[in-house]
This record gives C-alpha cells, structure tokens and sequence, in this order.
C-alpha cells in the first residue's frame, strides 16, 4: 500500500476557537475558595479578571455560558488596563529626603542606623536646586494639568524643617507637598505652616498606649514618644489632610481592634497598617507569623466595618482599601506596592540629602541600587540605568511561586528591597505572603457582601469604573 505525503495547504488549518474553558483559546479561569458561605471566586490570572459565583453553580460556569461569553467581550479590555498598569505609567512623584538622620531609633527602620544617628542635612540651597530640577523634568514629562508630588521622607525630615518649610513656601504653585514624620516636631507652629499650605501630613503611632506603642518607637536615649505623638494628634484633628501609620509587628499585633477604636475616637481621616518591611535584621528580630498578623490584622478591619455601621463614619485602612481596589477598580489605587513591578523607579523614585537617586527609600543605604545622582546626571538617564531596571524589570511571572497564583496582579508579590536584602535574589518573594492572600480573600467576601463603601474613603468612586465582574452567577 502506497503512502502519500499530505501537502502543506496555507490557511487550513483550525485553532481552536475558546469555546471551552480551561482548553485550546479558551479562558483559563481558576477557582478560589474565599471562605464565603455562599460565594467562590472565578479568576484568570493574567487579566485580572473576575467573577464571585454562587458555589452551587460553578460547575455549569465552567462548563461555559454566561462567565465565558462576559469574558469573551472584556478580556481585551481587562488585558489593556493591567499592561498599563504595570509598564505605561511614568514617575510622578518623588520621596524626598532632606536629611539622613533622625531623632528616633525605631526597632524596624529600614535606613541604617550610622546614617540616622550621624548623618547629614541637604543644605537650604541644594534642597532649591533639587526642587527646580524635578521641576522642570516634570513639567516635560507630565500633562500641563497634573501636579508631581513631593513627599518629605525620613529619616526625620523636620530636623531639616527650616530648608523644608522654604521649599514648600517657594515651590507651593509647582508640587503637592507631603511630608511623613515621626510627629515629635510637630509643634503648634509646625503645624500651622503644614496645614495653611495644605501639605499632607503623615505620622507613626503603633499602639493606643504608651506600654506598647514605646516597645518600637523610641529615641536614642530609649524613651518612648507616645505623649508627644498624642499631643501632635490633637493639633491635627479637624485638617483633612493627615494620617496616621501604624507598623504591624509581634510588638503590637494584638492591639489593632483597640488601635481602630482609638483612632476613630481621635477622627483620624485615614490610616494606614502596614505589616513591617523586614530589609534590615533588627525587624526580623519582631517579625510575626503571617497567621498571627493576619488574625489580628482582619479583626481590625471588622471592627473598621462595625464603627461604618454605628456611626457613619469610616476609618479607611489604606493598605487593605488599596487591595480591595485592585480587585474592583484598579486604576483607583493610590498605593503601587500591591503591583508587579512595584511602583519603585517606575512610578515614584527616592532622592538622598545628597542628590543620590534609588528606586524607592527602602533602597537608601544600599549602595547597590544607587542608579545615579540628581546633581550630576540627568533624571530620565538615571531611570534606566542597571539598578532601576532591577526594580522595575522584577515581575510576579518570574517569582516562584507567584506565577502560578491566583491573584498574583492583587498583591503584586511586595516588596522588592525586602527579597533582596533577606534573600539576595530580586526574585524572590518577600517575608509575607500568606498575610497577602487573606487580605484578597477578604476583600472579596466584602464584595460578595456588598459592604465596599465600609471599608473605601467618601466618594472613592467618583469619575471611576469598576472592573466587570458577574456576581451571583
């Protein structure tokens, strides 16, 4: 019997069609328990897209139908948001900071302690040159309508106060000014220059009292701060445009429902409670289980939810509020650590007392990351260069095991200068993970419970869309 070759015939032949899903072109949608009694999600993990589903019905949800044919339609869409999310935004603010010391030795911080106890201040007349730098670079950056930020960072940037508050008089018309302190200089003058200029104003407190909140925050000579914060708070209270950090730690963990209560008696705007960076090793050293701190951590933003419903008034968590926008409006964060690459070099760059550029201030006092010099070379070079590129070329699709998660675009695999400097290896995930997927289990059941505006800032949703998600399916 003869055999004959087939010819190769262009044009003939069939790829599948993404009928199905899970198979061929199809979606891949993977199925997440989220701890809800009534709801399981739909993810794909590429886009971002998302859907809550009746647990009863998912089986005929991936059998195709009505989640398939809604993704079919939205999934370009999906795809272009996140691609832009992640590589097309361009630097629009900067964390800047006057000076390299600081009146306090935290337990956590993450700059080195030589340069914070003996370190320098950027001179009143650097500090006009740096702001006039990042002036014009911006102006040939950004639209006419869009304003950079400056964030005053620390170390303390109030040791530096009079060059500070100079800058902000000068270069008010230029920049949104912010600063972030460790408020024990806030002093009634202080505060009144801040607020009639209408910087943002930043603070730290740990604990609603002085036993534990001076276990982490204290000063050289090892006396907590915790009266002198409390004393900054009441000159604050009333300005919109102030809020408080709090650092989970081991130290603290356990007083994060009072810690809400506190706050909201207090009328803190806004808040944020971040779980510690372990970059240095004296943080490690009161690092807690991402069990425990998830515990503690959700139980405060129950209680958050709790005062929404007695009294009308929330207390945002910003961190977590950040990830509940990362899954139903993204283009509303407001923070970019939850994002792969992080905001670092990419969307925001750190500027030392002495002109040194780093991708983010996590980085300062590691030499390696120094991309160049504010003074010496010019901005967009600097981006480019070896140690930015580190940063803003570090992708969840190159991390083990976050490629082959779930919500790997929800939490964005943080924090890069933590991986690096506990695990030498930019790919590598960070001290936390586990923290990070409850958080987004979380928030979805917010969703499935239609309690999103307890948790988001008055009007978060103005001028927004929210991402497409079938709910109830």
């Amino acid at each position: 019997m003869a055999i004959t070759k087939n010819k190769s015939v262009t044009g003939t032949t069939a790829p599948s069609r993404g009928r199905f899903v899970n198979t061929g072109n199809g979606p891949t949608f993977q199925v997440i328990d989220i701890g809800h009694a009534d709801y399981a999600a739909v993810i794909d993990p590429d886009t971002a897209f998302w859907s809550l589903v009746k647990r009863e019905k998912l089986a005929d949800v991936l059998s195709g139908g009505a989640l398939s044919s809604a993704y079919a339609k939205k999934s370009h869409q999906f795809a272009k948001e996140m691609n832009n999310l992640r590589f097309g935004l361009k630097p629009s603010a900067v964390y800047f900071n006057p000076t390299e010391r600081c009146n306090m030795n935290c337990t956590y911080c993450y700059i080195p302690e030589k340069m914070r106890h003996d370190g320098k201040h950027m001179q009143e007349k650097k500090l006009f040159e740096a702001l006039e730098i990042l002036k014009q670079y911006f102006r040939s950056t950004l639209p006419k309508s869009s304003k950079p930020q400056i964030i005053f960072h620390g170390a303390e940037p109030l040791l530096n106060r009079d060059a500070v508050f100079a800058g902000i008089e000068a270069y008010g018309k230029d920049f949104l000014f912010g600063i972030q302190t460790n408020a024990t200089l806030l002093d009634d003058a202080a505060v009144d220059f801040l607020t009639s200029h209408d910087v943002s104003i930043g603070i730290s407190l740990d604990a609603p009292t002085a036993r534990i909140a001076d276990k982490t925050r204290k000063n050289w000579d090892g006396q907590g701060t915790f009266k002198q914060v409390i004393a900054a708070m009441k000159r604050l209270k009333g300005y919109e445009g102030w809020s408080v950090i709090c650092t989970i730690s081991i130290a603290n963990m356990r007083q994060l429902t009072n810690l809400v209560d506190f706050f909201h008696e207090q009328e803190v705007p806004t808040c944020l409670m971040n779980i510690l960076r372990c970059t240095l090793p004296p943080s490690r050293s009161i690092k807690p289980g991402d069990e425990q701190a998830a515990k503690y951590f959700l139980a405060a933003l129950d209680r958050t939810c709790e005062l929404y419903q007695q009294t009308g008034r929330g207390l945002p968590i910003g961190n977590f509020a950040n990830i509940l926008l990362a899954i139903i409006a993204p283009a509303a964060r407001r923070l970019m650590c939850d994002i792969s690459p992080c905001g670092g070099g990419r969307c925001f760059f750190a500027l030392a007392p002495n002109g040194d550029m780093f991708p983010c201030s996590e980085f300062i006092g590691v030499d390696r990351f120094r991309g160049g010099n504010l003074f010496k070379n010019d901005i967009p070079a600097v981006l480019e260069t070896e140690p930015f590129r580190l940063v803003t070329g570090r992708k969840v699709e190159d991390i083990e095991p976050c490629r082959r998660c779930a919500i790997r675009h929800f939490c964005g695999s943080p924090c890069p200068a933590e991986a690096y400097e506990m695990n030498g290896d930019m790919h590598k995930t960070g001290a936390f993970c586990e923290f990070y997927e409850e958080q987004v289990r979380y928030a979805l059941r917010v969703i499935a419970d239609k309690k999103v505006d307890a948790y988001l800032w008055d009007g978060w949703d103005k001028g927004m869309k929210d991402t497409f998600a079938i709910q109830g399916v």
